[in-house]
């Protein structure tokens, strides 16, 4: 890989039943390839028009064939899965594309923000060919779109952090009606991980170690904010009633244990 600025790669390899996919964009030819995850031999591969990103691709089940849904800043493109054929794409997003595009009820968004803001929400019962201009593209955003952390799709609503800073909109994901936002979130600065949902909850990890606790909801409202002294890049995993947070020093746990405590 030849690596742009020193930043290094940032996709993660995208596994859907017994298929590997690796997105591969970088400052040399591009591509994309879909590996056998017993064996890793190479199922298909398609080179890419496109220079560095580090958005990992995502595997959205359709009737027909699974698509491969991938972010770059030439074009959105998807593949299908099984023999990397263009399904259809789209204008890119913004330079450096990070965001990994989300997807649910048959609608796929994808976003960055850097040196401008960009989210496509598209269609895919509609998607074919070029989508450009198309009603595959339900709707769009221009403003106040993440540049590293992720989107978080749950229940119907869309949540975005704008840039890497503690202020956050949440949308409806059908129609593209703000429902809040921009909001600052108290007590959080610089953001790198991902929004994350569980139990009726969003967790918002910023990087100098405080978590703010959300209400899901078209409404904006804090439950609460917990603190470690670690710094934070990567975002929380959740399994079951387990929070997995993984900090600059150390790995931690929250989780209640079998006194109760």
């Amino acid at each position: 890989m030849r690596i742009r600025l020193g930043f290094g790669e940032g996709a993660s390899p995208a596994l859907y039943r017994d298929t590997i996919v690796v997105n591969w964009d970088h400052q040399g030819q591009s591509f994309i390839t879909a590996l056998d995850k017993h064996t890793g031999e190479q199922r298909w591969r398609v080179e890419r028009d496109e220079q560095t990103s580090w958005s990992t691709p995502l595997v959205v089940a359709r009737e027909e064939h699974a698509q491969v849904v991938t972010s770059g800043s030439s074009r959105v493109r998807a593949y299908d899965l099984e023999t990397g054929r263009l399904v259809w794409e789209n204008e890119g997003v913004t330079e450096n594309a990070i965001p990994s595009p989300v997807a649910s009820e048959g609608m796929v968004f994808v976003t960055s923000g850097y040196r401008g803001n960009q989210l496509w929400a598209i269609r895919l019962e509609n998607a074919y060919g070029d989508i450009s201009g198309t009603d595959a593209i339900a709707w769009s955003l221009e403003e106040d779109t993440p540049y590293v952390p992720s989107p978080l799709l749950y229940d119907g609503i869309l949540y975005l952090l704008k840039s890497n800073s503690g202020v956050i909109s949440a949308f409806d994901a059908e129609t593209g009606q703000r429902f809040y936002g921009p909001v600052r979130l108290p007590g959080i600065r610089s953001v790198y991980a991902s929004p994350v949902g569980a139990a009726g909850r969003i967790y918002i990890t910023s990087r100098d170690g405080t978590t703010l606790v959300i209400e899901k909801g078209a409404e904006f409202n804090v439950l609460a904010a917990n603190s470690l002294d670690d710094g934070f890049d990567a975002s929380l995993a959740v399994v079951g009633d387990a929070i997995y947070l993984r900090g600059q020093e150390f790995l931690y746990c929250i989780a209640v244990d079998q006194r109760g405590i």
